[in-house]
């Protein structure tokens, strides 16, 4: 009876492990936060505290609470991109 042939296996290696990268964000993004936040709280503080004698905020009536709003909703979520 004829020997039947052996296959010859190639040895499993694994792939290398992956290097985990950590996302950094841009350098600008800590800076914006800050600054939409302060910028948020001041517009609205100077609404309050005005009381309608600056013209331009005068003008806007309550929108300033929007507008003031509108900036802490920006800083809020570019505090979400932050890594």
């Amino acid at each position: 009876m004829p020997k039947s042939r052996v296959r010859k296996r190639t040895v499993y290696t694994p792939p290398p492990p992956k290097t985990v990268k950590r996302k950094v964000s841009a350098a600008w993004v800590g800076p914006a936060i800050v600054v939409f936040l302060v910028l948020g709280l001041a517009w609205i503080v100077v609404y309050y505290l005005s009381q309608g004698s600056i013209p331009g905020v005068s003008t806007l009536g309550a929108w300033n609470l929007v507008i003031g709003f509108a900036f802490i909703i920006v800083g809020v979520t570019l505090s979400t991109r932050w890594r």
